[in-house]
């Protein structure tokens, strides 16, 4: 009986480096148009896609933090999953090699290759605000905020000191882009929610300041949506203060640019973002810290290389001369044309060039309020916040049941606010060039930006210090912001906010010894 062999044909395969605005829509368009007919991989830290524009929701308590996630296993069907973070990539042997979640090294080889990395934040180079502001990029970061707030007010209410009190109760928010625009405005609102059962000393109440270079807090936008978010963060009592920033940060507060110095426990770094270092190391022509793409969004001499989102300079097309700003929305309209020219490159349709039409943007600002232009129509009020409401709802790729139901909760039930001591200071330092994750002892790390340092301690004097061990609620530990370790209780070593004995590391803000920015620049990428 004459055996027939069957003919193998290998499916050309595509990686996909990060899945943020730009990477997932990349990997939902392929996963519809390749059909089975390609193998498509996502590389990626986490197993989820993070709805950026919510965060401050999850942060001010409204929505818990599974909202805002969406499952990448769960929503992208034919797309293969590998956890883990980018360490190189091999252009000329076409390989990306990564590292996983449990410090284990690996290697992907690829026809095509989609960067879409995404961004970190934003640093410059002033004196202690690696050591003592925390950014806003993940969820973390958001978790941490959370738990922090509710401390300091919680702690502000038992002191005895006004000058205490006032300081755990001040709240400095730098960067007046959108996010932190939203996270002053729906923080505004969380503490004076808070302040009604757990009250301040007489005549005392939260007080939340939003600095910025810019003259007019949401710089980018039309002057109607900053004159709007102005007015309604002003009524709120949010001491807005445009052309000022910090000029130095220290354990007691921050020292500002117009020479006040402002008692604190709280710094929110909000300035913008900068693109991934991974694109940097390529060694590619750059924008920026952004590689360079033509409008088809390939990499200029490597065909087989596209890149989007927050990691490419992408030609605008409108705007001769110029490039597509860090944005969400850019991300997510990039993303799509990406999937289908990598589509056509197998010969399936044909190419576009990127081009975009401004639909007009939204600001959600805590409660009833938000500012938003639609279609050029300029809308405040209820009004706006149920357009800006509506808009979420519709371009998030899963979970809106779930954010309706939160968001009709928190109108009708009071919200919850209580320390889950879940996120440590020193897990989620400013300098790291993954925000998406916390930092764990002896983890894992990629780049200089990760706080994965072997031999140092986890960060001290930070503002707002953690709580002592098996105490989420109670008193800061010792030689922590708030004086003394809670007494009467177990000491069980080792500490909570410590490493396990014979880890050989704890994270702990690592200094960069890359070029900071340059503080002349404008903030990037607040989406």
């Amino acid at each position: 009986m004459r055996q027939r062999r069957r003919r193998t044909v290998s499916r050309p395969r595509i990686v996909i480096v990060g899945a943020g605005f730009a990477g997932y829509r990349t990997a939902r368009t392929l996963s519809r148009l390749a059909r089975g007919r390609a193998e498509i991989i996502l590389l990626n830290p986490t197993d989820y896609f993070l709805y950026l524009p919510l965060l401050p929701q999850v942060a001010a308590g409204i929505l818990e933090p599974r909202r805002v996630t969406v499952s990448l296993s769960g929503t992208l069907p034919h797309v293969r999953l590998v956890l883990g973070e980018a360490d190189r990539i091999d252009l000329d042997g076409r390989t990306v090699h990564y590292t996983g979640p449990e410090n284990e090294g690996g290697t992907l080889a690829y026809d095509r290759l989609v960067l879409a990395a995404g961004s970190v934040n934003k640093l410059l180079p002033v004196p202690g605000v690696a050591e003592h502001a925390h950014g806003f990029r993940g969820l973390p970061e958001a978790l941490y905020l959370r738990d922090h707030v509710t401390r300091q007010v919680e702690l502000a209410a038992s002191a005895d000191d006004p000058k205490s009190c006032a300081a755990r109760c001040t709240f400095v928010v730098v960067g007046a882009g959108y996010t932190g625009t939203e996270v002053a405005a729906h923080g505004q609102l969380f503490t004076d929610a808070q302040v009604s059962r757990h009250p301040l000393r007489t005549g005392m109440r939260p007080r939340w300041l939003l600095l910025d270079i810019a003259d007019r807090v949401l710089p980018e936008l039309d002057e109607r949506l900053s004159r709007t978010a102005n007015t309604v963060l002003r009524e709120r009592g949010v001491d807005v203060r445009m052309g000022t920033s910090v000029k130095e940060a220290t354990h007691e507060g921050v020292l500002l640019t117009d020479g006040e110095f402002v008692d604190t426990r709280t710094l929110v770094w909000c300035v913008g973002v900068r693109p991934d270092p991974l694109a940097e190391s390529l060694g590619l022509p750059m924008e920026r810290g952004r590689l360079l793409v033509d409008p088809h969004l390939q990499v200029p001499g490597r065909p087989e290389v596209f890149a989007c989102g927050d990691a490419a300079a992408v030609p605008d097309l409108e705007k001769p001369g110029e490039y597509t700003p860090m944005t969400a929305q850019h991300a997510w309209r990039q993303g799509k044309v990406c999937g289908h020219n990598i589509a056509a490159s197998f010969g399936d349709g044909e190419r576009r060039a990127y081009r975009h039409k401004d639909m007009g943007f939204v600001v959600d600002l805590g409660g009833v309020k938000a500012a938003a232009n639609p279609l050029g129509v300029h809308l405040s009020g209820p009004v706006a916040g149920a357009v800006t409401r509506g808009y979420h709802l519709a371009a998030m790729p899963g979970n809106r049941v779930r954010v309706a139901a939160d968001w009709f909760l928190d109108a009708v039930l009071p919200r919850q606010a209580v320390q889950l001591g879940l996120v440590r200071s020193w897990s989620v330092p400013l300098d790291t060039a993954s925000p998406e994750l916390a930092r764990v002892p002896g983890g894992p790390g990629r780049g200089q930006g990760h706080a994965a340092a072997s031999g140092g301690e986890p960060a001290k004097n930070q503002p707002g210090g953690e709580p002592a061990k098996n105490q989420p609620g109670g008193e800061p530990a010792k030689n922590q912001p708030g004086g003394e370790t809670a007494k009467n209780q177990p000491v069980p070593a080792p500490p909570a906010d410590q490493p396990p004995p014979g880890s050989g590391a704890a994270p702990g803000p690592v200094k960069r010894t890359d070029t900071p920015a340059d503080p002349a620049d404008p903030a990037e990428g607040d989406s």
